[in-house]
């Protein structure tokens, strides 16, 4: 009698504590589901408001946490599946190591995964914007790596090497637009646009000199 008095009050999560505990064990014995489902619920606000801590969890996580409490006994209408109890404690599964040798290191397998995604690219303008992105990543990393002899050729050549020459930007257009500059923006302009801009600022120069040519002119006296 004393050992089943013992496991029924015993602390299946510690970091909820005793109380929390009794409330679980006691919802689980109220006979009206509608009743359990409520309270369950009002539980689950209460385990926020003591565990401040939480309140930026998923709430799945609580509900998750409350079933285990229950030792998977709770019977409710919860937003959430009750959790599989023999995945507690199981091992995770093995990570196995990524196949194949990294041809440069300071970029990382992921730089390479990048390149292999923009080569399947069938449009132009989405294949230079996936170069530019990933020609911004490479800068980053290989300013990191090595900060002295440092151009955008090289990124360029070695997008050319890890993509087998499938992949190709120009190398002016990359400079003149700094274009694998992380803050640059994509909408960036081309040349033809850019010269546009000289024009019309000088003939917006050209018409407010007339303007106050305009009104510092005096009428000729016959």
């Amino acid at each position: 009698m004393k050992e089943t008095e013992k496991h029924k009050h015993s602390v299946i999560l510690k970091e909820y504590g005793k109380n929390i505990q009794k409330l679980v064990d006691y919802i689980t014995t109220v006979p009206d589901k509608a009743k359990r489902t409520e309270q369950s619920y009002t539980l689950v606000e209460l385990m926020k408001q003591l565990n401040p801590q939480l309140k930026t969890e998923n709430d799945q996580k609580l509900w998750d946490d409350l079933f285990i409490m229950s030792d998977f006994k709770l019977d409710v209408d919860s937003p959430f599946p009750m959790p599989e109890k023999e995945l507690l404690g199981k091992k995770p599964q093995v990570v196995g190591y990524p196949e194949g040798e990294v041809k440069f290191k300071h970029y990382g397998r992921n730089i390479e995964k990048l390149i292999e995604k923009a080569i399947e690219i069938e449009n132009d303008e989405d294949q230079e914007t996936a170069i530019i992105y990933i020609g911004q990543l490479m800068r980053s990393f290989h300013s990191t790596w090595n900060r002295e002899n440092f151009d955008d050729g090289i990124i360029i050549d070695d997008i050319k090497t890890l993509s087998k020459g499938k992949l190709h930007i120009d190398l002016e257009k990359v400079k003149e637009n700094s274009l694998f500059e992380t803050n640059t923006r994509r909408d960036f302009k081309t040349p033809s646009q850019s010269n546009e801009h000289p024009s019309n600022n000088g003939g917006g120069r050209r018409n407010n000199k007339r303007r106050n040519n305009g009104g510092n002119y005096k009428k000729r006296r016959n």
